[in-house]
């Protein structure tokens, strides 16, 4: 890029408002200007001057404020509607299978709930497209802080002290005038502004006073902070850094924990206490009194297990680790992964017997258990007798076209249908048995199964968590946080004093906010010293509606 020449001699990058040098004008907008653009100090920003190459293009695209505002507009709006419906993790299964996450929100919504699974709504903040936002809006943030910010510490580390006098007539508080003695007025005036702890630099009969140029850097610290806590998010992404993940698993019963591989829960059981009125205190009495039942505790009595490392992948080889009791906010916790009990099922059913009878005697043929997680095909009730599972219905939900329906594989409502066979009836005979419901598809029967009795568990409702993030995002909050304060609660302020042959001395300042402290700050010091009077340049036409003297708008 080619450079421009000040008259004072120095080169300045194309696109430089305000010489870094002398701080006359450079550009024809900006001497058209009254005051000085002094956001940048008038530094060369390159999404304004490198606008050739496909690079400046993909740079200047991720460096446009608009952009910004519009990629944060759209995740903002994502994140609104991923709450329309329930996320994935919520749903029965937890999405486990495709398939039936699928199907599950086309029961329950529709064609809605079709197209909100199809977008991946569903599982918003695991889907591509959002994280890819996330990622834009990461990249924009860091190239809207080299754009601006590379330019701006370069000026600000850059400056002289003996500004032209151009410079300091566009600044916004501005005045000049006679002095009897502009050394002693500049000596006095450099140490007022040092007792208002002011940094003090003197050159060729010019100061600068300087205080709280780190404020200048709020924004950019926020950036930083932000870009930080977009990476603790986008981690999440990674296996191993984050795990959020639920499982059911029911007494005597040995799980993979989901989300651990080589980890193993076994559940040796399961307690729930309730308070009673006999012991318990008044407020648990009123409750008691109002629900009912009142919890006291419920815990998940645990032994786990994880396979030796170096062990063969699916190797069921594994060492117990330690056994421990899972109560609500005493998690077990073993290398980062805290497993939670959050829920639990009284009573599940595990198994069922029935009595194979004749109908019309009464004379029972023998009996059969059907294992609820695992039921046999056939059994064999001796003397000729057997009976035949033809189908297994867990959550039996009624019939769909005379097919009987099942909406989970939980043992909810179980249902069957048997084939029956004895010496009488050696073709079989069909019948569909539920709970208080007896069907005989083929005709009447002369055999039925008798409920007889049913063994049941409790299966206890676990959490298991995992998040390595959490100091990343910690991190970029608080930095965040840092810079909020940084940019909000602090400014940047500037005096130039400067005196010329004849007498005269020049005074400007400048802030980044909080005008007011600032031309409290220069009255003191024009108070003290003797310099000359000041105005706003802002609204010339206010001031010289003030009573003549006032020094200030």
């Amino acid at each position: 890029m080619s450079s421009i020449k000040c008259e004072c001699g120095h080169l300045n990058p194309e696109g430089t408002d305000i010489c870094q040098n002398c701080g006359r004008p450079l550009s024809t907008e900006e001497k058209s200007k009254k005051l000085a653009d002094m956001r940048y100090d008038g530094a060369a920003i390159r999404s304004k001057t490198h606008q050739r190459t496909v690079v400046d293009k993909i740079w200047n695209f991720f460096s446009s404020v608009k952009i910004g505002v519009s990629i944060i507009i759209a995740i903002l709006v994502a994140a609104a509607v991923g709450t329309i419906l329930p996320q994935v993790f919520y749903i029965p299964g937890g999405g486990a299978n495709e398939a039936q996450t699928a199907q599950y929100y086309e029961d329950n919504y529709g064609i809605f709930g079709q197209i909100y699974n199809a977008l991946g709504l569903s599982d918003l903040y695991g889907s591509w497209w959002f994280m890819t936002l996330v990622g834009m809006l990461g990249i924009s943030l860091v190239v809207v802080s080299l754009d601006r910010g590379i330019p701006l510490y370069k000026s600000l580390k850059n400056q002289r002290v003996d500004r032209h006098p151009s410079f300091l007539k566009r600044q916004r508080l501005y005045g000049e005038g006679q002095v009897d003695d502009p050394d002693a007025v500049m000596k006095k005036a450099a140490e007022k502004l040092k007792e208002q702890r002011y940094n003090i630099r003197e050159k060729n009969g010019a100061l600068l006073a300087e205080k709280g140029r780190w404020a200048r850097w709020g924004p950019y610290v926020n950036h930083l902070g932000l870009i930080i806590f977009l990476f603790g998010v986008m981690l999440r992404a990674l296996p191993g850094f984050y795990v959020d993940e639920s499982m059911w698993i029911r007494e005597g019963e040995i799980l993979a924990v989901k989300g651990a591989p080589g980890l193993y829960l076994e559940n040796k059981g399961f307690t729930f206490d309730v308070y009673t009125q006999e012991n318990t205190d008044e407020v648990f009495s009123e409750a008691i009194d109002r629900v009912g039942t009142v919890a006291s505790n419920y815990q998940t009595d645990v032994a786990l297990y994880e396979t030796p490392e170096g062990a063969l992948p699916g190797s069921t080889n594994a060492e117990l680790v330690k056994e421990y009791s899972i109560v609500v906010n005493k998690p077990l916790k073993h290398e980062g992964f805290h497993i939670f009990q959050m829920d639990f099922k009284l009573d599940e059913l595990s198994a069922m017997t029935f009595a194979l009878e004749n109908k019309e005697t009464g004379e029972s043929l023998g009996e059969l258990t059907v294992n609820l997680d695992d039921p046999q095909k056939d059994y064999d009730l001796g003397n000729g007798a057997k009976v035949e599972l033809l189908d297994y219905y867990p959550d039996f939900d009624g019939f769909e076209n005379g097919e009987p329906q099942t909406k989970t594989p939980v043992p909810n409502n179980p249902a069957f249908l048997f084939k029956m066979t004895t010496p009488e009836t050696p073709e079989g005979e069909t019948s569909f048995v539920a709970i208080r419901q007896t069907l005989e598809p083929l005709g009447e029967n002369t055999h039925k199964l008798a409920f007889q009795k049913a063994e049941t568990r409790d299966v206890s409702g676990l959490t298991i968590r995992k998040d390595k993030t959490i100091p990343v995002i910690v991190l970029g909050g608080t930095i965040f946080m840092i810079g909020l304060v940084q940019g909000s609660y602090f400014n940047h302020r500037r005096f130039w004093i400067r005196k010329s042959e004849n007498g005269q001395v020049m005074v400007a300042g400048h802030t980044s906010k909080n005008w007011v402290a600032l031309q409290r700050e220069l009255d003191a010091v024009t108070e003290y010293a003797g310099l000359p009077a000041y105005t706003d340049q802002r609204d010339k036409e206010a001031q010289t509606d003030k009573p003549e003297g006032d020094s200030k708008s």
